[in-house]
């Protein structure tokens, strides 16, 4: 069964809210070696794809925000971890150092895009990975969920979405769930050049379980390499789905592990704000 989908003006527009934030970005593709991890560039024959590193200074994506929160008439971010809680009492409070310590040792730009239950959040951001992909070459993409039913829900929808948007892009993208004992999947993630989106569910790598830490292990049928380091060496974009959920100690401190360019938090309770638009 072939599904069609009507495109609302009110997804197009947060897509190209979010697009907006990185205008001025320059299209570009980076490779590395796949055998020494993110910080050398291919010498050999084991060549791996990563996403370009942003061009734009801090003061030029600030500034991108800024137009796009004045359109929107949110409040205006007057630094880029200019993070907020909410407290006991209702009230917006900054974020505790510790969280931002974490926060910047992730990456330096993380995005709030606030959208109510049932209005097609995860249609958003799988068309903002396509739009990302043909305006900045971005390839490597990171849903991040906090459950295995919310992750079964997203590649779902991958899957049902795929002919609407092979049709809209004349591309298609591989996406696929991480599974420790799968890891040609990780490999094709690394070495593809084009749009790959790897889903995944915190307890792949926050949990204390054997098949949980595989991620930080050198192991034998991965060439001795550990698969986070390859994962970190595409500089993959996090997308968190339901990040109010995904806020804890474990998961926070393991995120630098992935270095991301940059973190995209969708939902429609936000606990902690950071850039919203």
């Amino acid at each position: 069964m072939k599904f069609k989908f009507k495109i609302q003006s009110f997804q197009t527009q947060v897509v190209n809210d979010v697009i907006a934030c990185f205008e001025g970005q320059i299209k570009n593709k980076e490779t590395y070696n796949l055998g020494s991890g993110p910080n050398r560039k291919f010498e050999g024959f084991e060549k791996g794809f990563r996403n370009s590193e942003l061009k734009l200074t801090d003061s030029e994506i600030l500034e991108n925000i800024k137009k796009v929160q004045r359109r929107q008439n949110l409040p205006l971010s007057q630094k880029l971890d200019d993070f907020t809680i909410m407290n006991s009492k209702g009230e917006r409070k900054p974020v505790q150092p510790s969280y931002k310590k974490q926060a910047a040792e992730a990456c330096k730009v993380h995005l709030d895009i606030e959208m109510e239950t049932g209005t097609g959040k995860t249609y958003c951001y799988i068309k903002t990975i396509f739009e990302m992909h043909k305006l900045y070459g971005w390839s490597k993409f990171i849903i991040m969920v906090p459950s295995i039913a919310i992750r079964e829900g997203v590649f779902k929808s991958f899957q049902i979405t795929a002919d609407h948007f092979t049709e809209n892009y004349g591309r298609k993208a591989r996406f696929f769930i991480y599974n420790s004992k799968s890891l040609h999947e990780l490999e094709n993630f690394s070495s593809d050049a084009g749009i790959n989106v790897m889903v995944i569910n915190i307890q792949a790598f926050n949990a204390r379980g054997k098949e949980n830490r595989r991620i930080y292990e050198k192991l034998d049928n991965f060439q001795t390499r550990k698969p986070i380091d390859v994962i970190a060496g595409t500089r993959p974009i996090l997308i968190l789905d339901e990040p109010q959920k995904m806020e804890g100690k474990a998961t926070m401190g393991a995120l630098p592990k992935f270095t991301p360019l940059f973190i995209l938090r969708y939902s429609a309770t936000h606990r902690t704000l950071h850039n919203c638009v």
